[in-house]
């Protein structure tokens, strides 16, 4: 069931950080795999979240998704164009705002 945090944060397709899984695995999970429409809303109720994607159908429609669990674990694998270092990465600027950050490119020498 561990597929599941690889499927929905690591980038499968360059630009996409972030996946919904479409399978038969969300009827055991509560639609843990309704990932975007989670993003998007994320007071509704998971119970909801099939309702949600079936009303905003244009939307999620034509953003990449998985249908297979066992298919990420796979493709995590044995592409080398995926892996552990395929992730977003972005600079956190909490460090900066809390005045700690030693590498600042603002900070005076």
């Amino acid at each position: 069931m561990a597929s599941h945090f690889i499927a929905e944060h690591y980038m499968f397709i360059k630009g996409h950080e972030t996946y919904s899984y479409y399978g038969p695995m969300n009827a055991f999970t509560f639609n843990l795999g309704y990932h975007m429409e989670h993003h998007d809303f994320p007071n509704i109720p998971g119970c909801n979240l099939p309702k949600l994607k079936e009303i905003a159908k244009e939307y999620y429609d034509p953003l990449p998704s998985h249908s297979s669990w066992p298919k990420v674990i796979w493709d995590f694998i044995t592409d080398p164009a995926i892996g552990p270092y395929c992730r977003m990465k972005r600079r956190s600027n909490r460090a900066r705002d809390n005045g700690s950050c030693d590498d600042d490119p603002d900070k005076d020498m």
